[in-house]
């Protein structure tokens, strides 16, 4: 396939002459049809990518080897590529595909939905699919929590909680406490609150925040008590980029029994870890809790459509936009709760409860945890730490040095903190390469691959993924660094 790019204009800015207002009209560039899009290969989609999205992205897919590999379609748990192979996807798009990848209810609900030509946008109306939509929120979430915003991504709807929650509190309490390793998204407000200088880089970010260590219930006491000014505190429930990390036990009850006695709202950041990952719909339902907001997005578009919501109490919620003077300060945006996407969400949610993958996601999360640590105790001096609950699982190695020979370490120590992601990375390109399993990473520690599988994952799945792993890793470290750097060679 050949594709025309636009020449190289340097750093000269273009300058367009008016458009001709002749009878012949505008002629249509050289676009890309759906067809040719569909069969393009490799080498043009490398191409495409480098010249127009992202080239320094590339750098990292070709150091892992996905950037030798084209999807040509997906459904369950497997991805086929360009040659027929079929890889087992224990990435999970970020948590993103609770029902795998392409789910036949979902499927259908979509096509009648199209051939039925019903409504998309309908801003000037109320829409009968977001109302339905908000409603089953509503029956899901535990407590009071029933007044919900649809926008399309978690950065959206955790903007929308912290607006709520700082006009709830006023404008004498303004401050925003977050956590050490948080990642709220990547937009300007909950970039203040996302704990990450490779995404924060050199914006200039709000500066009422207060950042507390995560799990730390003393430090966040300490703080409530020395600043009347503190309003809201935004944590996730489990910690996804920073390497999945859960609370101490107790943490969440005496957080809840904080914001009650310092009258502090709370917001559950529930992106990654809700929509039934944890084996709960929302991880804080472990702890007989209930947050004052709460934000989901990722699984509740189904695989298939860009969805999110963020769900609050209504006596916190009309105390921020409770009148028709403030009713339209943050009203949905123009994709907000738009209709196939609704009802996409709708049949996500009675997919969730038809078919058991909550429970399932409790029953074999906890099988493959078993699995993990039995390999933990095999390979003690690689794997450091197994964590997580239901189908969220962080696997971490122990730093470069401490994974090789006794001689070696020494040596290697020195360059550990160079070296961090290393090992993770090459395990995960060998075991795409080698394996045909599909794993992730984590923003801020780099020694922890990350396990979100979809939620209809069975036992066969985690025996293949450990299986592979158990494989991969009996090879020993030396072995697995020459075979990476082998590949890098090719």
């Amino acid at each position: 396939m050949t594709v025309m790019t636009k020449p190289n204009t340097g750093a000269a800015r273009a300058v367009l002459a008016a458009p001709s207002l002749s009878p012949a009209g505008i002629a249509k560039p050289d676009l890309i049809s759906v067809e040719q899009a569909k069969a393009m290969d490799v080498a043009t989609m490398t191409d495409l990518f480098k010249t127009h999205l992202n080239p320094g992205q590339l750098h990292f897919m070709k150091l892992l080897g996905f950037h030798k590999v084209k999807i040509e379609r997906a459904e369950g748990m497997f991805y086929t590529d360009q040659n027929g192979r079929k890889i087992l996807d224990f990435f999970g798009g970020f948590g993103s595909l609770a029902l795998g990848h392409n789910h036949p209810r979902i499927v259908a609900a979509r096509k009648k939905f199209q051939d039925e030509n019903r409504h998309e946008i309908a801003i000037a109306f109320m829409s009968q699919y977001a109302a339905a939509l908000a409603h089953n929120l509503a029956q899901i979430a535990p407590g009071d929590l029933d007044m919900v915003f649809l926008g399309s991504s978690g950065s959206e709807a955790m903007e929308a909680a912290i607006k709520l929650a700082e006009r709830a509190a006023g404008p004498k309490r303004p401050k925003v406490v977050y956590a050490e390793n948080s990642f709220h998204g990547k937009t300007k407000g909950v970039l203040s609150i996302t704990d990450g200088q490779l995404y924060r880089g050199e914006f200039k970010l709000t500066d009422n925040t207060i950042r507390v260590p995560f799990g730390d219930i003393g430090a966040v006491e300490n703080i409530f008590r020395a600043d009347p000014e503190i309003g809201v505190i935004v944590l996730e429930t489990i910690q996804g980029g920073g390497g999945i990390i859960q609370a101490p036990e107790g943490y969440w009850q005496k957080l809840r029994a904080l914001c009650d006695q310092y009258g502090v709202l709370w917001i559950a950041d529930e992106v990654q870890c809700g929509v039934g990952r944890s084996g709960r719909f929302f991880a804080f339902e472990h702890f007989g809790v209930v947050p004052d907001i709460t934000a989901v997005a990722k699984s509740l578009g189904g695989g298939k459509s860009a969805m999110a919501a963020m769900i609050a109490r209504r006596e916190v919620y009309m105390k921020a936009y409770g009148t028709p003077k403030t009713a339209m300060i943050h009203a949905a945006a123009t994709f907000g709760g738009i209709g196939e996407a609704s009802i996409t969400a709708i049949e996500t949610l009675n997919v969730l409860y038809d078919e058991g993958l909550i429970d399932n996601a409790a029953d074999t999360g906890e099988y493959l945890l078993q699995r993990l640590r039995a390999l933990q105790a095999k390979y003690p001096k690689i794997i450091k730490e197994i964590r997580g609950q239901g189908f969220m699982v962080g696997l971490e190695f122990h730093d470069f040095s401490q994974t090789l020979p006794m001689v070696l370490r020494p040596v290697v120590s020195v360059l550990d903190d160079k070296l961090k992601g290393s090992l993770s990375g090459f395990v995960g390109a060998l075991l795409l390469r080698d394996y045909d399993v599909l794993v992730a990473f984590t923003e801020y520690n780099r020694n922890v691959i990350r396990l979100l599988p979809p939620l209809i994952c069975e036992r066969s799945h985690v025996d293949q993924f450990v299986d592979a792993l158990d494989s991969l890793l009996s090879r020993g470290i030396v072995a697995i660094v020459k075979d990476f750097v082998k590949s890098q060679m090719k």
